[in-house]
């Protein structure tokens, strides 16, 4: 089929005859490095976060000299679970501030610096500067996520140029690049020696990220510059008028908590782990009920529905590899491997690690299965992913078990554990980001990327409620439950597939 690009010419921003990145405009050499730079930012105090906050608490190893914050582990996971739930939450207003305030490329400048805030605010001890510069991260990560892909896609000529998919993994390899690398040093420095220089670190890897993508930004299209559909004068100021009397509710709300005495963390976290479920669901209700959708669309929505809360399960359960697994790894696992000492940390880097390693595999399976017409079709790729992580904590039941009487089990459960769980996410996470472009109904295109994220939120948000309820999501009854409901989920989808089929018309 013939390339819209013709022999001689080139993707945008790169001129005819110049230097390019593996063969793609140098543009992308730019936005790898920021992706990677603030992935190993975000991924190394994502290392750190549980085990800093049980450090020097009932639940740590180190019995009660680590220089943590001393929480539960209970609390640390509710806190974690908030966390990375905000984090996708905020990835739809980061499009919005792209789109409507600041431009993509302006927009991710900005959020660059809130990160860097955050952590500098976090390599501060005391824990009003802890909680500070979480929400600091999280508010500039979610900015970033829906920003920076989209200036991928705008090197490139069209949705129809041959180069785009390739680009986008090239971008994918920076994303676990700067993942794997993080908790091996962010990891490192802040759990065996100081947790604050650690935090400081990824505050570092984050401005050397803003400082390369300013100086090549010249390489990226000019159409990042632009803010696609600027707000109106009147438009703005109804904005900043809704958002002051929102600031002064809260501020006035909160003041009375305080002043009253009643004040605790769940004034903070309960809230947040409601709207993380209420939002995506009135999303979606929105969606379904929009009267200019066609018959078509309104029944491709009803298929996504499946979808979404398919993945929404599935992510309860991966993200507990930073939370649950996590302070597992930090009490229960010997941390000795050949004769090597680790930090628990690197338990973490395990994930981007086999992402790296099996992706290459698995696209290579969907082709070979695709050549021979026996390729699963998206549901089962979804029901798929279901049982594999359903299945990972299954296995998890087993070293938990072993660990009840004190006993260190060895870092290959944990190890295997990940492998199984990185295998259900190939089989989810790239045919989810597939399938929400492909359902998407025209008036919300742009939009559902961010509905595909929400499902990220909703899943971590019954996590944090379920902790804050007072559930222990460590205990070995928890952990099978949690597996049984995920097998019954994929069984479900399978059982259904033909009906979800049905639902997304003429999508394959």
């Amino acid at each position: 089929m013939a390339s819209s690009l013709t022999k001689g010419a080139t993707a945008q921003g790169t001129p005819a005859g110049g230097k390019t990145f593996f063969g793609h405009p140098r543009g992308l050499a730019t936005l790898f490095m920021i992706e990677m730079w603030e992935r190993f930012s975000f991924y190394g105090m994502r290392a750190l976060l549980v085990v800093y906050l049980i450090s020097g608490g009932p639940d740590a190893k180190d019995g009660g000299q680590g220089g943590g914050l001393g929480m539960t582990e209970g609390n640390a996971v509710a806190i974690y679970s908030v966390y990375l739930a905000m984090v996708y939450l905020l990835a739809m207003p980061g499009g919005w501030f792209g789109d409507r305030v600041w431009g993509p490329r302006k927009t991710v400048v900005i959020a660059s610096g809130v990160v860097m805030a955050g952590h500098l605010a976090l390599a501060v001890p005391g824990q009003a500067t802890f909680f500070a510069g979480l929400g600091l991260v999280a508010l500039g990560s979610g900015l970033i996520k829906a920003n920076i892909s989209t200036m991928v896609g705008q090197l490139y000529d069209g949705p129809q140029d041959p180069r785009r998919d390739g680009g986008f993994t090239i971008f994918y390899i920076g994303i676990n690049l700067g993942a794997f690398a993080a908790p091996l040093v962010i990891g490192t420095v802040g759990q065996s020696y100081n947790w604050h220089l650690g935090f400081a670190l990824a505050a570092l890897g984050m401005a050397l990220g803003l400082v390369q993508f300013l100086i090549g930004t010249r390489h990226l299209s000019a159409e990042s510059s632009t803010v696609p559909t600027p707000l109106a004068a009147e438009e703005r100021r109804s904005w900043l008028r809704k958002a002051m009397i929102w600031l002064i509710v809260a501020a006035v709300f909160y003041t009375g908590v305080v002043l009253s005495g009643s004040w605790t963390l769940n004034w903070v976290l309960i809230p947040i782990t409601i709207l993380g479920l209420i939002i995506p669901t009135g999303v979606l209700i929105r969606i379904k009920r929009d009267r200019e959708l066609s018959a078509v669309e309104q029944t491709k929505v009803s298929g996504y529905i499946w979808f979404f809360v398919a993945a929404a399960v599935f992510w309860m359960i991966y993200d507990q590899g930073g939370s649950t697994m996590s302070a597992f790894a930090d009490s229960k696992t010997a941390d000795t491997i050949f004769g090597l000492h680790f930090p628990s940390s690197w338990f973490q880097s395990v994930n981007p690690l086999m992402i790296m390693a099996l992706a290459p595999v698995f696209a290579w399976l969907w082709l070979w299965l695709a050549r021979r017409d026996r390729e699963p079709n998206t549901t089962l790729k979804f029901a798929m992913a279901l049982v594999l992580v359903g299945a990972s904590f299954f296995v998890f039941v087993v070293p938990m078990g072993m660990a009840g009487d004190g006993t260190k089990v060895s870092p290959l459960w944990l190890v295997s554990i990940y492998m199984i769980q990185t295998m259900g996410e190939l089989c989810l996470s790239p045919v989810g980001l597939s399938v929400t472009t492909k359902m998407a109904p025209a008036k919300y295109a742009s939009q559902m990327m961010g509905v595909w994220f929400l499902a990220v939120t909703a899943g971590d948000c019954v996590t944090g409620l379920l902790s804050i309820a007072g559930v222990d999501l460590s205990g070995v009854g928890v952990i099978a439950l949690e597996a049984t409901m995920a097998a019954l989920a994929g069984f479900a989808v399978f059982m259904y597939r033909r009906k979800v089929v049905a639902l997304m018309a003429d999508v394959h």
